[in-house]
């Protein structure tokens, strides 16, 4: 994006610098560059003699060498189709003018442990309990409003998931990306259509001999099947539009509709899904959108008893405590602190001790 700005030509070349670095080191491939006028009336005067055979100038030769080590081939509408999410609504109906909606899931994992942690998307301990989950072998419901990335969030989630443990994505649109972004696993992508129903390919899943189900929205009554699916002993993850994880129970519920075995569901709601994860967005100083991990939350059924232990509540670490049921689990899995993994451990603060010994050492130096 380039924007007008009465900034000297001196000052835009250490600021273009400084954008390769931070768009380098985000989790989103988009990067603000500001631009005097002065500026792109010169950078287009030295596009247009290099295209009339003229002398390019050391700049364009710079952003020349910056594109062709950055993009591997031309991006063209069919390139990335397959990666678009399109919704347009004609004018017949759209009284105030046609509307276009484009929204797009590329095959790659854009965060990171470590982009999540700089980012502020959500705390080492809270992190490092996400991914102990999924190596427990827990169910996921990844929640919030349409467009704050629930479903980038499952994608690095199921990086956790072993090679060896068969996982099969159902969607309408491929946006899990599961075999690109996984390639080493053994998984099958399943995709919906008139032909073949949510609620069909749900079953179908059990004769594939599946260890995870990934149900990329939960929208109506195919989750009551998946949490059919999920109390045989398989795991998985799903997305659902929702507010508040503490409302997920009734959200499901009210998918699902009426039902003779309405209690029963709701048991199975608290006893199948064990990790309630909600992402929220908002507007930073700069007017650029930040997402963050707001409520993450724990359910549980004990003793004839539904609970929802809340550990993360606006986006503050408000209890340790955990389910005795998720702590057996992790045990099982040889986790030893559920706080704490491998893969965030690189990040760990130094302790106190070792800090004051690196003083004094300092000190008598």
């Amino acid at each position: 994006i380039a924007e007008k700005v009465a900034v000297p030509n001196l000052v835009i070349d250490k600021t273009f610098e400084d954008c390769i670095a931070r768009s380098q080191a985000a989790s989103t491939p988009w990067m603000l560059v500001k631009l005097s006028e002065e500026y792109l009336v010169d950078f287009a005067r030295i596009i247009d003699k290099s295209m009339y055979n003229g002398t390019p100038s050391p700049i364009f030769i710079k952003f020349q060498k910056y594109i062709k080590s950055h993009i591997y081939e031309s991006l063209t509408i069919e390139s990335i189709a397959d990666a678009l999410r399109i919704s347009i609504v004609h004018e017949s109906v759209a009284v105030s003018g046609r509307s276009i909606c484009i929204r797009k899931s590329m095959p790659k994992v854009r965060h990171t442990v470590e982009s999540m942690l700089d980012s502020g998307y959500c705390t080492i301990e809270i992190l490092s309990l996400l991914i102990n989950c999924v190596k427990a072998k827990m169910n996921f419901a990844f929640c919030g409003e349409p467009g704050v990335g629930k479903t980038e969030c499952a994608k690095f989630f199921s990086r956790f998931i072993p090679p060896n443990q068969r996982a099969i994505t159902i969607e309408d649109n491929l946006e899990m990306h599961f075999h690109e972004i996984n390639p080493e696993n053994d998984c099958v992508e399943l995709q919906v259509s008139k032909d073949l129903s949510y609620t069909d390919a749900i079953k179908l899943c059990l004769r594939q001999n599946p260890k995870w189900i990934i149900l990329s929205e939960a929208r109506s009554t195919e989750v009551q099947y998946l949490l059919e699916q999920w109390s045989t002993g398989v795991y998985g993850f799903t997305t659902l539009h929702l507010d508040d994880l503490r409302n997920l129970p009734d959200r499901i519920m009210n998918m699902i509709g009426r039902s003779r075995d309405a209690d029963r569901l709701e048991n199975y709601i608290y006893e199948f899904i064990s990790v309630g994860v909600l992402i929220r967005q908002h507007e930073n100083e700069h007017g650029l959108l930040e997402r963050y991990i707001d409520q993450m939350c724990f359910y549980d059924r004990y003793e004839g008893k539904n609970d929802i232990y809340m550990l993360l509540d606006e986006g503050r670490l408000v209890s340790r405590m955990i389910p005795g049921d998720i702590l057996k689990r992790m045990m099982r899995a040889g986790i030893a602190d559920p706080f704490q993994c491998e893969e965030t451990l690189p990040y760990e603060p130094l302790p106190m001790e070792y800090l004051q010994i690196m003083a004094d050492i300092e000190g008598r130096a």
